[in-house]
């Protein structure tokens, strides 16, 4: 968490400064360790790994079509210049609605293994809000972070495998945080 902020706080010309060994051993963990949290959260079971999954997903299309709606303040002009603070509170606000959503469906439906959200429930609203607002933002982060690499090696998409999505990476980025973060809270209750 923190190194993401001081990340996005220095901008392009610190990453520059940090060792390409560095940079590509906390790469390496960060995948690792998302991989090793989605086969656990697969292990939870398919709805627990779907509601984070879905989170991000939720987060990225709230926070899209509120930034275009009512985007003002930018979030980070440097490092990603169409991400506005509006965008971030919209997704906030999209998550937490869907987080309400998937809480009721498992309590409706017999699903089979309990939702992120759920378990997050069950320490309270308050945890709830707090937790999904947290995955939410890191979320965010990764996003900016992962903008960062792009644009300090002067690229626009981090591949050409998937057309008009910014690359590979900007598939994945939100979820490197995420997972790992989600799974540790999920674990707390």
């Amino acid at each position: 968490v923190l190194v993401a902020a001081w990340l996005i706080r220095h901008g392009v010309e610190r990453w520059a400064t940090i060792s390409r060994a560095l940079r590509l051993l906390v790469g390496v963990l960060a995948l690792w360790l998302t991989w090793v949290a989605m086969y656990q959260a697969k292990v939870m079971g398919v709805n627990f790994l779907l509601s984070v999954l879905f989170l991000v997903w939720m987060a990225d299309i709230a926070a899209y079509f509120s930034g275009r709606a009512f985007g003002r303040r930018k979030l980070a002009p440097a490092i990603s210049p169409g991400k506005s603070w509006e965008g971030v509170w919209g997704g906030m606000v999209g998550v937490l609605l869907m987080a309400c959503v998937w809480i009721w469906i498992d309590t409706q439906y017999a699903v089979g293994s309990q939702s992120l959200y759920t378990r997050l429930y069950s320490r309270g609203a308050p945890f709830l809000v707090l937790a999904t607002v947290f995955l939410t933002m890191m979320g965010v982060a990764g996003d900016l972070v992962e903008s960062l690499v792009k644009r300090s090696a002067g690229m626009k998409d981090s591949s050409k495998l998937l057309p008009g999505h910014g690359g590979v990476l900007d598939r994945v980025d939100s979820l490197l945080p995420v997972l790992p973060l989600a799974m540790m809270l999920a674990q707390s209750v």
